[in-house]
């Protein structure tokens, strides 16, 4: 008779394990969220176990998480090492492992692994009597083999996602690499009383670096740089907008003030206040002797004179779009006496680090600079590339790295 109960029994055992397993593959077929598949399993083990208490934690990127609890005294939320040592040796646990470790108010633990990775561990307990302890030792294997089938298919759904993600990001990137390359002038003037030359080194990343140069008229020259804050697809088409609005603005006026308050409306209708771009615009008049600015928040550019002196151009305004009104404005003017040469450069050359953890910084760029006072824009942007690039050695740049000299002369 007993042996009739006890194979009657284990046949229940194995209908209930079959129908759990039927329900979770089902569930796992359909593609259901991560959400959904844990409370499947959830119900699966409380209604088949008559657990007091159930714990599930969950290894995400180094960390713990506790996915799933009811019944527990202590706040898991989070755990430390103690978690690995527990189950190091890959076996199921039991009261006398427990005792001495932060989970002791658990009856058994099951650690989960795939190829040898730790997903997740099951702390199980609050059972009322022997009967039913013995139906949850009876199921060890079960629940091992259970929560091992949830955790393989969330980790699976995580790896598709992460590579779906990755596949946006990188076409995402080469968008917004096509962007930036679009913005660049096509080509650089170099004529005997105005030259241009100009480098740009991408980081791995695509910036919102820009810059540009137009020709008003004979005498009237346009020079500028730009960098907008944040990455991506967001950053290129804020820039791209930004060019748009500068050159319909510079075929209305040539007024920097107008054309700076107006900038300024552009980009923060445009970002909501949410980026901002530094700026910096020069009009080179050639007739009047004159050069006139704005810096608006960016690196204060370097105006090299063919006497031997140097000076920073850092006139002019707060970044442009992080307030819808411009506080204060100062233009800047300067005098243009025989050959000048003007150095314009983003943050990514000043900002560059070694393997030191040593910054280059304007200093540097200064010393260059005298060095090379009178050389043509292309030695001096050679001499610059080549002292950065002694200076990071194997360290990767940490920014893009955008230069324009612009050399004229009266």
């Amino acid at each position: 008779m007993n042996t009739a109960i006890n194979i009657a029994n284990r046949y229940e055992l194995k209908e209930l394990e079959l129908n759990a397993l039927l329900e979770i593959t089902q569930a796992i077929n359909e593609n259901l969220p991560e959400d959904s598949l844990y409370k499947i399993y959830n119900f699966t083990l409380r209604a088949n176990l008559k657990l007091g208490k159930l714990m599930l934690l969950v290894q995400d990127k180094e960390k713990w998480e506790l996915k799933l609890s009811f019944g527990i005294q202590k706040d898991y939320t989070k755990v430390d090492e103690s978690a690995y040592q527990l189950v190091e040796k890959k076996k199921i646990l039991f009261p006398s492992d427990l005792i001495d470790s932060p989970f002791d108010e658990f009856e058994v633990a099951i650690p989960v692994f795939h190829k040898n990775e730790l997903l997740a561990i099951v702390f199980m307990g609050g059972v009322n009597n022997t009967e039913e302890k013995e139906l949850i030792e009876n199921h060890l294997n079960f629940i091992q083999a259970l929560t091992n089938i949830i955790m393989v298919a969330i980790e699976n759904k995580k790896m598709a996602r992460e590579k779906l993600e990755q596949e946006v990001y990188a076409k995402e990137m080469e968008i917004a690499k096509k962007v930036q390359q679009l913005l660049f002038p096509k080509s650089l003037p170099e004529n005997d009383n105005f030259s241009i030359d100009a480098h740009y080194s991408p980081h791995h990343t695509v910036g919102g670096d820009y810059y540009d140069w137009l020709s008003i008229d004979d005498h009237r020259k346009i020079v500028c740089i730009a960098d907008v804050s944040g990455k991506g697809v967001p950053a290129a088409l804020l820039m791209s907008n930004f060019q748009a609005s500068l050159r319909t603005l510079l075929r209305k006026t040539t007024d920097l003030e107008e054309v700076i308050h107006d900038l300024n409306h552009q980009v923060f209708e445009s970002a909501d206040g949410e980026n901002f771009i530094t700026f910096f615009i020069a009009l080179i008049d050639l007739k009047e002797r004159k050069l006139t600015y704005v810096n608006a928040g960016h690196n204060p550019p370097f105006l090299l004179s063919s006497e031997g002196t140097i000076e920073k151009l850092d006139k002019g305004t707060l970044v442009l779009g992080a307030l819808r009104e411009i506080p204060f404005l100062e233009i800047g003017t300067t005098n243009i006496d025989k050959t000048q040469t003007l150095l314009l450069y983003t943050d990514g050359l000043t900002e560059a680090f070694n393997e030191k953890e040593e910054e280059f910084g304007p200093e540097r760029v200064m010393d260059i600079l005298n060095k090379n006072i009178a050389a043509k824009p292309s030695l001096i942007l050679k001499s610059l590339l080549s002292e950065i690039d002694t200076f990071i050695g194997k360290r990767a740049l940490s920014d893009d790295i955008t230069l324009l000299a612009c050399q004229y002369h009266v």
